[in-house]
């Protein structure tokens, strides 16, 4: 049995190559945001306040825990982030 290597995890977990941009695109948000977060030395209340989510996603986001954390800070919505 000969095994397929995949260039993102994404690739490999996702059903559609729409489904793994996605969750590429999402990644890196939060990578960037992430970053942005430390960087900018903002508490997780005052970033969770700038992004319109409540303080326990952005502790999400912070965490890595991807399941809660597109959502978290509103990945997709309409309305940019006033960060």
């Amino acid at each position: 049995m000969s095994k397929k290597r995949f260039a993102y995890v994404w690739d490999a977990i996702e059903d559609t190559p729409a489904q793994a941009e996605n969750m590429k695109l999402r990644s890196a948000l939060m990578m960037a945001l992430k970053d942005h977060i430390a960087r900018t030395g903002l508490s997780q209340s005052e970033a969770a306040k700038l992004l319109g989510v409540t303080q326990p996603r952005i502790s999400d986001l912070i965490r890595g825990k991807s399941s809660e954390s597109g959502r978290a800070v509103g990945a997709g919505r309409s309305e940019p982030a006033h960060c």
